[in-house]
């Protein structure tokens, strides 16, 4: 039970990183008109953390990276959340702690 629930969260967890991953490739490349391997590029990078490669040339390109990194910030900490709560469930339950509405 506790391996199927570490597994079914970390394939949700991993379709949020693509999700989000998809996000990113299809905005730089729509928007900030980017061949798909440079969005690729950007949006992992943003996505990770480690900030963008490619300069954003126009306003609408320089918008949405900024509303995109404020947006991988949130997806990666929620995704890293999803992955990690059976853990941290099953935490509480080692402990006898319990958590409210069980």
């Amino acid at each position: 039970m506790f391996r199927a629930r570490i597994v079914a969260y970390a394939i949700l967890s991993g379709a949020l990183i693509l999700f989000s991953l998809a996000v990113g490739v299809i905005g730089y490349h729509a928007i900030g008109g980017l061949p798909w391997v440079d969005s690729i590029l950007n949006a992992s990078m943003i996505l990770t953390g480690m900030g963008p490669v490619d300069p954003m040339r126009t306003a609408a390109a320089k918008l949405f990276a900024s509303a995109y990194a404020i947006f991988s910030g949130v997806a990666f900490l929620t995704s890293v959340g999803v992955l990690l709560a059976p853990l941290f469930h099953r935490f509480l339950h080692h402990f006898h702690l319990e958590v409210e509405g069980e």
